[in-house]
């Protein structure tokens, strides 16, 4: 790894009272919506974040959600604690991602997406999985925005961009020039703010599941299906389902239950657009 990027998490500021009393509460197997709802009406970026969401065409909710007790109460705790989490993140963690030849909205919007994929493919596998793994897909790509700080610091984004721009493995380009990929990154800044270690592991191997440990392979696995598919250069585009649907495939799971959640995305979009 370069030493911008290793300077850059060290230098990291820690996550806020209120994104460490959500995780607090979380982890309470005594707690309720009540009590996650009572924090985060505290934190009106919080609020707001969480009312977007709510509102949004992605989560089709039938009525306006209009506070946010209303909110957590749909989203529930998990999805809850990972919108608040990865817009926390990506406030602390602001830079430009020119880079990826994307901005910081539409990263964004590819993080959600690749959280809903996952969402509506893993619940139909394992609903205790699937809310461990709608955290991770949301900040599994949060690196990138250090390795697009380092791009740019070294003068490189033209280069990179164009090496990124063609490339159906956004992970080699990372790795070419930095050492390390996304994945990478993001465990060490997540180990720098003392998650969990499957957590942190879960991401760490996303990049290369074949080398995770037994105990988190079938997350890390899953973590890369959904980027292949959902890939900050190429979502949804045809190659990308392709090389999805092929991993998914060759890791033993039944393409099909993908596939569709897949379509029903797309619907969405479709949908949203149709809106506009």
């Amino acid at each position: 790894m370069n030493s911008s990027i290793t300077d850059s998490i060290k230098s990291l500021p820690p996550l806020s009272k209120t994104i460490i009393d959500i995780n607090k509460v979380y982890a309470d197997p005594d707690a309720s919506i009540m009590d996650l709802a009572k924090i985060v009406q505290h934190d009106p970026m919080i609020i707001a974040n969480l009312l977007k969401a709510a509102n949004s065409p992605l989560y089709g909710f039938a009525r306006e959600i209009k506070n946010a007790a209303q909110a957590v109460s749909l989203f529930g705790m998990s999805m809850t604690r990972s919108i608040a989490l990865s817009n926390a993140v990506r406030k602390l963690l602001n830079v430009d991602m020119q880079p990826y030849g994307i901005t910081s909205e539409r990263f964004a919007e590819i993080s959600e997406l690749q959280a809903n994929l996952m969402m509506k493919w893993y619940k139909q596998i394992n609903k205790q999985k699937a809310d461990k793994l709608y955290l991770a897909t949301f900040l599994q790509e949060t690196g990138k925005f250090l390795i697009a700080s380092s791009i740019i610091q070294e003068d490189e984004t033209t280069s990179f961009y164009s090496e990124i721009e063609l490339s159906n493995n956004v992970a080699q380009v990372e790795k070419m020039y930095t050492e390390v990929t996304s994945s990478e990154v993001t465990s060490i800044v997540f180990e720098h703010w003392k998650f969990d270690q499957e957590f942190i592991d879960m991401i760490k191997y996303a990049d290369n599941p074949a080398a995770a440990p037994d105990e988190v392979k079938e997350y890390a696995t899953a973590l890369n299906i959904v980027k292949s598919i959902v890939s900050v250069n190429k979502p949804f585009e045809e190659v990308s389902i392709n090389i999805g649907l092929k991993k998914a495939s060759e890791a033993g799971y039944n393409h099909e239950l993908l596939e569709d959640a897949v379509d029903e995305i797309l619907d969405e979009i479709e949908k949203k657009l149709g809106n506009i």
